[in-house]
């Protein structure tokens, strides 16, 4: 199926259309038992037409410069709208975490029939660990669609500390890998 096509997108993913697509830019990252520090990431959703979203992200600590230093974080999983704008979404870690999260999405802004501001807030409802990942409690996650550029930020409750605010940033969308759709969003080819 041609992810492109508007047929592509399934009516359940409309109002997550505005993610889909490939994402980089830079944020920042702090908390109470570690150096804050900058961070490079590039983010990636698609559907292959069914109704959920494939997830991927990766990042690198970068130097002043904006150099990769290293590897980071990453994460993979899948977004799933519910009725009535919910959203659950699953996630694992390469670290030894697996997440349930729940929550909504709202749309704040439609022109001419495509989504100009949106936002996702998540909570976390379950987190699994293996024994050798580090103690992680849970989170709070907010994405957002501000002038085309997807901003997101995460608070986390971890190594003992409450809920604290770890990761922000700000991505651009890789024009390349998104043709326009009418339904919303960007669409990438398959």
């Amino acid at each position: 199926m041609d992810a492109s096509s508007e047929s592509a997108i399934p009516e359940q993913l409309l109002p997550l259309s505005w993610l889909i697509g490939r994402w980089t830019g830079v944020g920042t990252g702090q908390y109470p038992s570690i150096d804050d520090f900058r961070f490079g990431q590039e983010v990636t959703f698609s559907t292959d037409g069914r109704p959920f979203l494939s997830y991927a992200s990766r990042s690198w600590l970068i130097d002043d410069d904006g150099n990769r230093v290293r590897p980071l974080a990453t994460e993979s999983g899948f977004w799933r709208p519910r009725p009535h704008n919910h959203i659950e979404v699953q996630l694992a870690h390469p670290t030894g975490y697996a997440e349930i999260w729940y929550g909504n999405i709202e749309i704040t802004g439609l022109e001419n029939a495509r989504i100009t501001g949106a936002r996702a807030e998540l909570r976390t409802d379950m987190v699994g660990r293996t024994e050798s990942a580090k103690e992680y409690a849970g989170g709070h996650r907010l994405y957002g669609l501000v002038e085309g550029r997807l901003l997101w930020t995460f608070d986390m409750s971890a190594v003992g500390h409450p809920i604290t605010n770890h990761l922000a940033a700000t991505l651009n969308r890789v024009e390349d890998d998104a043709p326009e759709s009418s339904v919303g969003g960007a669409v990438p080819d398959a």
